[in-house]
């Protein structure tokens, strides 16, 4: 039954149908949050590939945050930008997504719709810092 259950959700992974939530769950993010200074953290969420929420940050202003899903690393939405979107799209050629296209910042991340390695259509989220792929989901 075990194999089955792994099988299955193997053939999902790779279809593009599930797209995981990386190792954190909300409770997490919520503790990664209050850790950095943050309080009255609302409506947390998996969405677009990363986890999302509205927070007070530690000089009280209101924000909207991405959260990596692998490594934890929050953005918030006052963020400015380190790289070009010149600087996305090669950073992305290099990562082996193709057809980029739609590249804009916002929220304090990058974010763009192109075919990942596997040639599915996909929209990232993008590191403002590294150019790393932080979420995709199925676009």
């Amino acid at each position: 039954m075990k194999k089955i259950a792994a099988l299955t959700l193997a053939l999902l992974c790779a279809t593009g149908t599930v797209w995981a939530q990386e190792s954190m769950t909300a409770p997490q993010v919520r503790a990664k949050l209050t850790e950095q200074g943050y309080t009255r953290i609302n409506d947390v969420k998996f969405e677009d590939g990363v986890w999302k929420a509205d927070a007070r940050s530690a000089n009280g202003n209101r924000v909207d945050v991405r959260i990596d899903p692998a490594t934890g690393t929050v953005y918030p939405d006052e963020q400015i930008a380190n790289m070009s979107e010149a600087d996305v799209r090669a950073a992305l050629a290099t990562a082996g997504y193709t057809n980029v296209h739609d590249v804009d910042y916002e929220d304090g991340i990058w974010n763009a719709e192109a075919d990942d390695p596997a040639g599915k259509d996909v929209e990232v989220k993008i590191d403002p810092a590294t150019g790393k792929v932080i979420g995709k989901e199925k676009d």
